[in-house]
């Protein structure tokens, strides 16, 4: 049995595809100064169409509105943290949540008070919804919780936190691509971690599935019945072009300023815009891989099998599939190392992949 660290992590995720959040129970231990890791128990709970509803919508609410909801999504992240702790009869240590990204803003620079500091950087902002305080009551755990603002607060761009995971816990493989709400891609250059966001993925892919009145496109089957339509294609490859800056960390806000517009506009069938959305994903992925390079590839998108066929058509990568425990739940096993990281006080966030002036250690921690 290997020497490991004797705290259980509970990392909670909740991503910007809607799908539900994401539990994993996880020990870390380091051997031979690399950090190994084991996922105890891990499961999904599935939002309603009502829950989903209510955070697509979040966006639009007051700041009353908002405020409420913080909390009271925080306490139902409480009691499904406490319902699987109770299942799997764990006892964590800590949880560790993302929480859901209402409003991410990082390049923000509308000032109220003139406090704008050149060695700080923009009045940008990031916002996750789930109050740790309601988490931490309802759960009876200590938690830790808001891991994107400090770096925000440094001047950057609060995303991704995902790569430092990476690098410390999957360095093997050339490439991490995570397939979820947005396309992400994490490698090492030239001796130093670069991670981007490449663009949109499931948060449009399951917004066209629920048009067909499916919650998703299981295995892209309606997609593969669609062809490609030119038009929209090269409509979506010039909008993204144009507004999407290198290393821009991307929303909600961004997806619905610059690409949904195009989308909704487009009048053809409904399989035909998801076939094009596919071609236009694997497309964006293109570019940021090189030939002769492995890619551990994550996330909902990863079991589009109508998806993953594009990205191999425009790519020489290898494609290499982890578990199915991996595929569902990296996202919520490195926010669980991203707790230890702040329990331990190391830098959880790394200022040459966000663009903030200083590595950060992100999180706000509240007791039970």
């Amino acid at each position: 049995m290997h020497q490991k660290n004797s705290n259980i992590f509970l990392g909670i995720m909740s991503g910007t595809s809607l799908d539900g959040i994401d539990m994993a129970a996880c020990r870390f231990w380091e051997e031979n100064k690399t950090w190994r890791f084991e996922i105890i128990d891990a499961s999904t709970y599935e939002y309603s169409a009502a829950e989903a509803a209510i955070l697509k919508n979040a966006v639009d609410l007051s700041g009353a509105n908002l405020i409420s909801l913080h909390h009271q999504y925080g306490t139902l992240i409480g009691k499904k943290a406490k319902l699987f702790c109770d299942t799997y009869q764990l006892k964590p240590d800590y949880i560790a949540s993302h929480g859901h990204t209402i409003f991410h803003q990082p390049n923000n620079n509308f000032n109220f008070f003139n406090t704008q500091h050149a060695n700080i950087g923009l009045n940008g902002f990031t916002f996750q919804l789930g109050h740790g305080a309601n988490i931490a009551a309802a759960a009876g755990i200590k938690t830790i919780c808001d891991f994107r603002t400090s770096d925000v607060a440094y001047g950057g761009q609060g995303a991704p936190l995902v790569p430092i995971g990476d690098e410390l816990l999957f360095s093997e493989y050339n490439y991490c691509l995570n397939l979820g709400g947005i396309s992400n891609i994490s490698f090492n250059q030239n001796g130093k971690r670069t991670a981007f966001d490449i663009g949109i993925c499931n948060m449009a892919l399951n917004e066209l599935a629920q048009q067909a009145s499916l919650k998703f496109d299981r295995d892209g089957l309606l997609a593969r019945s669609g062809n490609i339509e030119k038009s929209l294609l090269k409509q979506l490859v010039d909008a993204a072009s144009k507004n999407h800056i290198n290393h821009q960390s991307l929303g909600y806000e961004w997806y619905t300023a610059h690409l949904l517009p195009i989308i909704n506009a487009f009048k053809c069938a409904i399989e035909n815009k998801l076939c094009t959305l596919c071609e236009f994903i694997a497309m964006q992925i293109k570019p940021v891989t090189s030939s002769k390079s492995n890619i551990l590839v994550t996330g909902g998108g990863a079991k589009n099998i109508f998806l993953m066929e594009c990205i191999k058509q425009h790519t020489q990568c290898q494609i290499i599939y982890p578990t199915e425990q991996i595929i569902e739940f990296k996202e919520a096993l490195i926010f669980a190392f991203l707790g230890l990281l702040r329990v331990n006080q190391q830098a959880n966030s790394l200022h040459l992949v966000t663009g903030a002036s200083k590595d950060a250690i992100g999180g706000c921690v509240y007791l039970p």
